[in-house]
């Protein structure tokens, strides 16, 4: 049903695309006034990033939360808390591939003996390390908006240059709608004028 939801959104959401430094950018304006920005591949059709406008209590615009890709450059916590974290701190990007989701957390230095990643009841996949140094519950977006959770039999991680990457196989039914949204993407009629509104990678 989730699944259901989530593609009718999609299909009725006011759409524009442009072609930008080789990648088909789509704007998506859903019926619940969200903003959503996909950036595919050209010729692998996998979205190598994705974007939601953030909007503020009074409804002002606060710039874009990156979802999948690398964060907007320049992007401090130190403008929005006033607190700036260690440039050592471990920070996580997201990935997009044909078969799996992907999470890349940076400087993590211990061994890969140390890390156990599982599957939650609550909807996360959850990072521990056993000399306690390291937690972090990992929201799925794609699996929420179609009213899934992770899989312990899914997940695989690896360790190599102080990153753990966290992979996670795509079950059918994610898939399934990837290709669907895809397909909604690829009907939008790609628009000459470049000022349709997506954030900068």
């Amino acid at each position: 049903m989730a699944a259901e939801q989530w593609l009718n959104l999609i299909q009725n959401a006011k759409k524009t695309s442009i072609i930008q430094d080789g990648k088909r950018k789509t704007h998506f304006l859903l019926d619940d006034g969200r903003e959503m920005v996909e950036e595919y591949h050209m010729e692998t059709n996998v979205v190598v990033r994705r974007a939601w406008k953030e909007k503020g209590n009074f409804g002002q615009n606060i710039g874009w939360n990156v979802e999948v890709g690398d964060p907007e450059p320049g992007q401090n916590n130190i403008e929005v808390c006033g607190i700036q974290e260690s440039s050592n701190a471990p920070f996580i990007s997201r990935r997009i591939t044909k078969t799996s989701l992907e999470w890349r957390i940076r400087n993590l230095s211990y061994p890969l003996s140390v890390y156990s990643v599982t599957a939650e009841d609550d909807g996360t996949i959850t990072v521990r390390t056993s000399n306690k140094k390291y937690f972090k519950k990992i929201i799925v977006p794609d699996l929420e908006r179609i009213g899934l959770k992770p899989e312990q039999g899914r997940i695989s991680y690896t360790h190599q240059y102080n990153t753990l990457i966290i992979t996670y196989k795509k079950p059918p039914a994610l898939l399934d709608i990837e290709k669907k949204i895809l397909n909604e993407s690829l009907q939008v009629t790609i628009s000459k004028d470049s000022a349709v509104q997506c954030p900068t990678s």
